[in-house]
């Protein structure tokens, strides 16, 4: 049990002064001290290390001194797991935005309002509300991980908005734009932008896709991993997801994609082809199973920032389309399936969504509102009863 004891301190003017200690011992046993001006106030901690104790939520005062850099020092040591990319997102939020504002402050000295004052800010020199979400969420991870280990009490982020952006307007090509896209596009290059209209793909998946991996007398390619551009090169990983899927392609698209491999099995007998794990570089001939389906003239992994301003952004003015993401040519594969009659479930799994809840929140607005025949049904339904 925590006592409380009457010490002495220096005196001040020839007068004697006095206060109150608090002694205890902390859950690993050992012995803590904590000294008071006033009686009461002595005896209030001691209560309340008592009750924090029982409850399993006793904070230990020297871990809240840790500053915030050493802290999310040794939290960045424990995110291996993560996406290289990922990490070095993290590692660039870490360094232009919170280390200036929190590095030096200790973990228990950072409150609400300091937060609350960090994000206003941010948002007045123009950062974005998304990137502004970034920086709060990874902020709240760092805290929340100081919550879990006992270092602070709670993590001053909860309750810390940031006001939302309205949703980017979402832009898709129907079937003939798609087809004057690829049309503009180098005839090396139209299988590709087909593949992401059609089959749905994210770019990181369509470019990792490899010769062995498709399954054109079924039909499908598979999608296996995806790749991912960093400061540090090319890294050949997981999908987005974290999960494999067997997509379905148009019987069209199987013949185009035969095609495809064949000429450039005839134009690259020396490609060059990056390893799964990112490492060295291996030279295969391009009907080797592991060869990359779509690359460079010169047989290398294609760079998204490249493509788009070498290939992709050159066609769409040569089509006469506006200036549209790479990204969208999914979003057209969406509006071309729930033009078709696709229900969501349909949608999700060919897209490849983690979870249909992502599928309805980002295509509900496309997908027919069922309310007025469902009306329809009960009505014939209460009238039938007549």
């Amino acid at each position: 049990m925590a006592s409380v004891h009457r010490v002495k301190r220096a005196a001040i003017g020839g007068r004697g002064r006095h206060a109150w200690q608090v002694r205890y011992r902390d859950p690993e046993r050992r012995m803590r001290s904590r000294t008071f001006a006033t009686k009461a106030k002595a005896r209030s901690f001691a209560a309340t290390v008592e009750t924090d104790k029982a409850r399993g939520e006793y904070i230990d005062p020297q871990a809240g001194r840790v500053t915030f850099a050493e802290w999310a020092g040794e939290w960045m040591m424990t995110t291996k797991h993560l996406k290289p990319k990922t990490k070095e997102g993290y590692q660039s939020i870490l360094r232009v935005h919170l280390m200036p504002a929190f590095g030096h402050k200790a973990l228990a000295s950072i409150r609400p309002g300091d937060v609350r004052r960090f994000i206003s800010e941010l948002s007045d020199r123009g950062l974005s509300p998304s990137r502004l979400r970034q920086v709060r969420h990874l902020l709240g991870m760092i805290l929340r991980d100081a919550v879990e280990n006992g270092a602070i009490a709670r993590t001053p982020v909860v309750g810390v908005k940031v006001s939302g952006d309205r949703r980017r307007e979402m832009q898709f090509l129907s079937a003939e734009q798609v087809r004057a896209l690829a049309d503009a596009t180098p005839q090396r290059y139209r299988t590709l932008i087909l593949l992401l209209a059609y089959g749905g793909l994210r770019w990181g998946e369509a470019v990792a896709l490899r010769r062995g991996r498709c399954n054109l007398p079924g039909g499908r390619v598979e999608v296996r991993e995806a790749v991912s551009e960093t400061g540090a090169g090319l890294f050949y990983g997981a999908t987005k997801t974290g999960e494999e899927r067997s997509v379905a392609i148009p019987a069209f698209l199987c013949d185009l994609l035969a095609e495809h491999l064949d000429a450039v099995a005839a134009d690259d007998p020396d490609a060059l082809v990056f390893t799964p794990d990112d490492s060295d570089a291996l030279v295969f001939t391009p009907d080797d199973p592991h060869a990359l389906v779509f690359t460079t003239e010169s047989g290398t992994p294609l760079l998204n920032n490249n493509f788009r301003s070498r290939v992709w952004r050159p066609a769409l003015m040569r089509a006469g389309l506006p200036a549209i993401r790479i990204h969208d040519l999914r979003h057209s594969c969406a509006s071309m399936l729930i033009s078709q009659g696709a229900n969501a479930k349909a949608i999700q799994t060919h897209l490849g969504h983690s979870t249909i809840a992502i599928t309805f929140d980002v295509y509900s607005h496309m997908l027919p509102d069922d309310q007025a025949r469902l009306a329809a049904g009960l009505d014939a339904a209460y009238r039938a009863a007549q």
